[in-house]
């Protein structure tokens, strides 16, 4: 499969989309001029409010909306967390050698009360795993991971835990052995199955700038314990290339420098074999119109979403759920009703699977797939389902389809859904849903030919308008159009244009020239 990343830079935004095959399966825009809120921002943030009833408490990180952070997911080294952040300060001359002796904490017991370790008022370090959505704040954890394309950096922790998909018996113990033996004190580790075959010195760039990320936030928090952003997690064009990249990657392209270079220094650390895979596009036509990636949007986010042999799916978004009807439309029917609907369900199977990725479309998808009678046919769509699905690297859950013939999906929601306008202003209402009325079209034409005759001195002119306008003036032998001749003494030759919308004309004078009012 070839897999492309376009990257289109803006002025205030980054929009990106991702390419296999030559068709767009993800895509996202980044406003690089408003403050956001991202997953995997870490903040300093206070408490606001306990609810010992959900055990939970509402923490202050500086949104309009209050995030939310659960007792569970104040994590297994909370307490060291938060001794580390209330000790240092501006009396510790060495942040490093305070960090590497520091005596980490019992570990917070499963069972616990949020209100046993958290106050009203208190700061406390968190980051964001699932961004504001609609009403809701974010959800935070207390449990800092730091993630790299090879590891991810956990601090006050002292494992090395290893990817279960790196099956090599021979090649878990060398890279336990190696991280073990690269690993700071007070850190650990959980090794990403990227990181198999890698070279030692790719692994140990990758750690020394992951802890270098995490140590740099040490001196905001020495300045101040107020609420504030220590750090964030790379940028969204990065995060995409963290958790993709792969062998398979075959090209990114980008339309600035800045952005290839920031790429080009960050695959160098993770991957340095595909440094040549980046390149910075200078084409005259804008970038998203080269890859035909303008059209694949307009025809892909909206409400009716069109397949092969005119089938096609209507897509609703819910505050609940995300609904998706499956429609056959004018398609040529087999002789064999079965065997149509399941050919029209594994169409759209693949389509569904795509969009939710698209869309990055999360919680709760309800599919309502065309009748089938065979229990055979509805395990087959099922387990299509699943292998299309198999792409996503979000986590998500495919349940079979019940005898109502509804399809439940559950997929990962850590951002909201991502919705473009398709549509169009109309250019005969300029979007206000009205027109001028026909009753006094014919009254506007006449009033605007007065005009061109008076202050043009116009005596020759052509009047061009819809086929249905052109047959009421020139109706009959003392027809409007020769009327207006007398009246104002002009040579009025009325024509048809059947691009013209009812309500509208041009004017052009004798030599074709078209004349703007």
């Amino acid at each position: 499969m070839e897999k492309e990343l376009i990257i289109d830079v803006k002025k205030g935004e980054i929009e990106f989309a991702l390419l296999e095959n030559n068709r767009l399966v993800e895509f996202a825009n980044e406003n690089i001029s408003d403050k956001k809120y991202s997953v995997g921002d870490v903040f300093v943030g206070r408490v606001k409010k306990l609810l010992p009833s959900l055990n939970a408490a509402f923490v202050d990180i500086g949104d309009q909306k209050e995030a939310f952070i659960h007792y569970l997911d104040l994590g297994m080294h909370f307490r060291s967390l938060d001794k580390f952040v209330q000790q240092i300060d501006k009396r510790v001359a060495d942040l490093n050698a305070f960090y590497s002796k520091f005596r980490p904490k019992e570990i917070l017991p499963k069972d616990g009360k949020i209100e046993d370790y958290l106050t009203v008022g208190m700061p406390i370090m968190v980051q964001i795993v699932k961004e504001p959505i609609s009403t809701k704040g974010s959800r935070l954890t207390s449990e800092i991971s730091i993630a790299g394309r090879n590891m991810v950096l956990l601090p006050f922790s002292d494992k090395v835990s290893i990817s279960q998909k790196i099956t090599s018996k021979l090649e878990k113990k060398r890279l336990e052995r190696l991280v073990y033996s690269i690993l700071p004190p007070n850190y650990g580790v959980i090794i990403r199955t990227a990181a198999e075959s890698k070279k030692a010195a790719v692994l140990d760039a990758e750690l020394h700038s992951l802890v270098e990320k995490w140590e740099s936030s040490w001196k905001k928090l020495v300045e101040s314990k107020s609420i504030q952003l220590l750090f964030t997690e790379n940028s969204r064009v990065t995060t995409i290339l963290r958790d993709l990249l792969n062998d398979s990657f075959n090209n990114i392209y980008a339309n600035d420098e800045t952005i290839c270079s920031e790429i080009h220094e960050y695959i160098s650390l993770i991957s340095p074999e595909q440094e040549k895979i980046v390149h910075y596009y200078k084409g005259s036509e804008p970038i998203f119109d080269h890859f035909d990636i303008v059209r694949q949007i307009k025809g892909s986010f909206g409400k009716v979403v069109s397949m092969k042999k005119g089938t096609y799916l209507v897509i609703e978004h819910t505050e609940a759920l995300h609904v998706i009807d499956v429609n056959s439309g004018i398609r040529h029917q087999q002789s064999d009703q079965e065997e149509n609907s399941l050919e029209v369900n594994l169409f759209a199977a693949e389509e569904i699977a795509r969009q939710m990725r698209l869309r990055d479309m999360g919680g709760i998808v309800i599919i309502d797939f065309i009748d089938m009678d065979k229990s055979e046919h509805r395990n087959q769509l099922y387990h299509k389902m699943e292998e299309f699905m198999a792409q996503d690297r979000a986590r998500h859950c495919v349940l079979p389809l019940s005898k109502f013939g509804l399809m439940q999906i559950t997929r990962q929601r850590v951002r909201p859904v991502t919705e473009i306008e398709t549509g169009e202003t109309c250019p005969s209402c300029n979007g206000t849903g009205k027109v001028s009325s026909t009753l006094v079209l014919d009254q506007q034409i006449e009033d605007q030919l007065a005009m061109l005759v008076e202050s043009h001195k116009n005596t020759k002119l052509k009047l061009i308008v819809n086929p249905i306008m052109e047959a009421y003036l020139n109706k009959g032998l003392n027809s409007i159009c020769r009327r207006w001749s007398k009246k104002y003494k002009c040579s009025l030759n009325v024509l048809s244009d059947s691009k013209l919308e009812l309500v509208k004309c041009r004017w052009t004078d004798a030599k074709g020239q078209e004349i703007t009012i």
